[in-house]
């Protein structure tokens, strides 16, 4: 190709976490009594975060904790905790954790494996519980703030905020393969369930999982890179692959005060998917079969082991689980459902007869963000506006006109008050950095501004946000992309050499009204070396519906390519595109699309980079696996053709594999088993390893390296 201009960027500033403008405060609470917010943030803009407090009434800032040496760090971590961040894609040092108790003025902060309480805002902060016997994972304040519950070398304990010797509330897990009180694997990864234990309203009870995983084989994960041997150079990980066994769990209630627990009758279920207590005392379980088409929502009595059937969710497409289960005072409760293809609210009473819808239409519900029992009044996220917006909205308990709330197009994270009187806006846009304000929840109307700093990095490196752009594909279907042009003052004005940025699968979606397009760190870098970078969500993609995203069900990595293809036609025909230049990149799901791009259409795509790909899905876990395509033994041929490993003949262009040796997410036995294939068919391949990486790469030398490797492996083959 044609030899490409200097960027005004360095590799370090597009490696650098976090990027430019991304460095805002985050988890905003409210103190129990709404005088104080706190929230996390970085002052120095770095992953390195502290917490703070802000007063509403004089508009005054502080750090709100003054944490012991350096708070959270990477080398400093325990194997558990690492891989719980790793879980939860979290990058942040320092606090990285923090909750308010919910009926009193106190503070919980676990902090390097240890935990720290603080009573209120000017109290010294104290520690709790040491790590000498282990980290204290997942701790959690009791309602009331007297009690910590966490979790240690694999049993529940429990210790009183105003100090004192912990208590061990289970027996009989440690050293048998067995957890009480902490969220499996699967849980964590895939079902967005972080917890295993849940304190109820009144504090005298605690809902625990029993978590066995030894009827799961042992994969192995060695650390080549490592200097150690033995024991300390390999971790072991109980890995449910598609169609094989799951980790059985069992629920349990036991008394704060101790006692032998009660197990609760789960029935058949294959997966605890959710548990609320509600108001009364009772405990709803949400429990899901196996294929993922059936949620059933069961109460228990604490003291009785039977359960009672609620109501019962079934799909044709798949059940994507959501966190918008809200008991009322009255016994009634507000469930979201996507039973006519989009995600919204209904009412049910309190023997779960369904009342009424509250919302409906071709949008769906992203989040229940509260609800104000006394006015009645139900606050929600959604895409009411926009499919790639977010905003806020009110709908009454009783039925009604659904409100907007939030006005400025974009991207609106919000935070209720405890009254429902207030919220804070975390907003941004395509061109607008986030900025937060604290709102009044009648209109919408601006309080006071909470941050408004500008990252000078945004102006030093020239960034322009992105353009959005709408199209058809072949079938019909309204497809998002956004547009990364160069600058036609310095390359002309095209056709570009061309690379498509993809992600492509289901559960998340790339082309959003939202500040971090601005930021994409490396679409950006390409761009000012003269490619234009292309982001589109295809079919498969969240946000749109059931329908739109249930397309590929059984069959991955064939629409999505299609779709991929379309987009590459559209900025051929718009005069953009050089149709023989295209490359694409990706990782995770993503890696995988790479790889089906270069495979399924050769003559589109010239060059891939995949980063972390699942190259055949009987290699990647049970619950993301089988709920978009069965498993292994229902659907052979879907598994076959939706395998990469099936289209290796087919590749022509130039390839550059990317993997983590200890990913133990996606496993580098996926690119391993890849390259087999590879050799067999003869095909020429390159190959980027990082000995010590996971999943997520955190170390900054490893991401200057890959991007630096990334940007040369495009400018020499595109």
């Amino acid at each position: 190709m044609t030899t490409l201009s200097k960027s005004r960027m360095t590799l370090e500033a597009v490696a650098t976490y976090p990027s430019p403008g991304m460095a805002a405060p985050s988890a905003f609470a409210f103190s129990p009594d709404d005088t104080l917010m706190t929230y996390l943030h970085s002052s120095e803009g770095s992953l390195r975060q502290q917490l703070y407090a802000f007063d509403p009434e004089t508009g005054h800032h502080w750090q709100l904790v003054i944490p012991p040496g350096a708070g959270d760090q990477e080398e400093t971590l325990s194997l558990e905790e690492k891989l719980r961040r790793e879980r939860a894609r979290s990058l942040a040092l320092g606090v990285t954790n923090y909750a308010w108790a919910a009926q009193r003025t106190r503070l919980l902060l676990p902090l390097g494996g240890e935990l720290y309480v603080q009573d209120g805002a000017a109290a010294p902060l104290r520690l709790l519980v040491s790590k000498e016997n282990g980290p204290a994972l997942d701790p959690q304040l009791s309602p009331d703030g007297a009690w910590v519950a966490y979790v240690q070398d694999a049993e529940l304990y429990l210790v009183s905020t105003d100090g004192g010797t912990p208590r061990q509330l289970t027996t009989g897990a440690r050293g048998t393969g067995r957890t009480h009180g902490l969220a499996e694997y699967i849980a964590q990864e895939e079902m967005d369930r972080k917890h295993g234990f849940w304190w109820s309203p009144d504090g005298q009870w605690l809902a625990f999982t029993e978590v066995d995983e030894t009827a799961i084989p042992i994969y192995r994960i060695v650390h080549q890179g490592s200097d150690a041997l033995g024991d300390a150079a390999q971790e072991d990980h109980h890995y449910p692959f598609a169609g094989q066994k799951n980790a059985r769990v069992q629920l349990g209630i036991v008394s704060s005060v101790g006692g032998d627990p009660l197990w609760l009758n789960l029935g058949d279920a294959e997966y605890l998917a959710r548990v609320t207590w509600f108001p009364d005392g009772s405990l709803v379980a949400q429990l899901e079969n196996r294929a993922q088409t059936e949620l059933r929502l069961v109460r228990f009595n604490p003291q009785a082991g039977q359960g009672t059937l609620l109501l019962t969710e079934t799909s044709d497409v798949w059940i994507n689980l959501h966190d918008m289960l809200w008991p009322l005072r009255d016994g009634r409760f507000i469930w979201a459902s996507e039973r006519t293809g989009f995600r919204h609210l209904y009412l049910y009473d309190v023997a779960g007869t369904l009342l009424r819808p509250l919302t409906q239409g071709e949008w769906l519900v992203d989040a229940l963000e509260g609800v104000d029992e006394a006015c009645g009044l139900v606050y929600f996220s959604a895409t009411r506006e926009h499919p790639t917006e977010r905003h806020l909205y009110v709908v009454p308990l009783e039925g009604g006109e659904v409100r907007g709330i939030t006005q400025e197009s974009g991207t609106h994270q919000v935070t209720l008050d405890h009254a429902c009187r207030r919220f804070v806006d975390l907003h941004c846009s395509l061109d607008q950095p986030p900025t937060a304000t604290l709102r009044s929840l009648e209109d919408g109307a601006a309080l006071t501004p909470v941050y408004t700093d500008l990252d000078p990095r945004i102006e030093a490196l020239g960034l322009r946000p992105p353009g959005m752009v709408e199209f058809k594909s072949r079938d019909g279907a309204t497809l998002y992309g956004a547009l990364y042009v160069p600058s036609e003052e310095r390359f002309g004005p095209g056709p570009y050499p061309t690379i498509v940025y993809v992600y492509g699968g289901p559960h998340a979606q790339m082309v959003v009204h939202h500040w971090r397009m601005a930021a994409t760190m490396r679409a950006q870098y390409l761009r000012s070396l003269g490619f234009l970078v292309f982001v589109m969500d295809n079919r498969g993609s969240a946000r749109r519906g059931l329908a739109f995203e249930g397309a590929i069900k059984h069959n991955l990595g064939d629409l999505e390519v299609a779709d991929q293809v379309d987009g590459v036609r559209w900025l051929v025909a718009q005069c953009l595109t050089d149709p023989a230049r295209v490359g694409v990149y990706g990782w995770s799901y993503g890696g995988t699309m790479a790889l089906m791009c270069l495979a399924r259409a050769p003559e589109t795509f010239r060059a891939a980079v995949a980063g972390a790909p699942v190259t055949h899905w009987d290699g990647y876990d049970t619950h993301y696996t089988e709920r978009y395509m069965g498993t292994p033994q229902s659907n052979p041929q879907g598994y076959a053709i939706s395998n990469v490993m099936a289209h290796v003949a087919a590749i022509q262009g130039k390839l550059l594999l990317v993997h983590g040796l200890i990913d133990e997410n996606v496993h580098f036995r996926h690119t391993a088993r890849l390259i087999n294939a590879l050799i067999r068919a003869r095909k020429p391949y390159e190959l980027l390893l990082f000995p010590d990486e996971r999943h997520s790469p955190r170390s900054l030398a490893d991401r200057v390296y890959m991007e630096e490797r990334i940007c040369n492996f495009f400018a020499e083959n595109l």
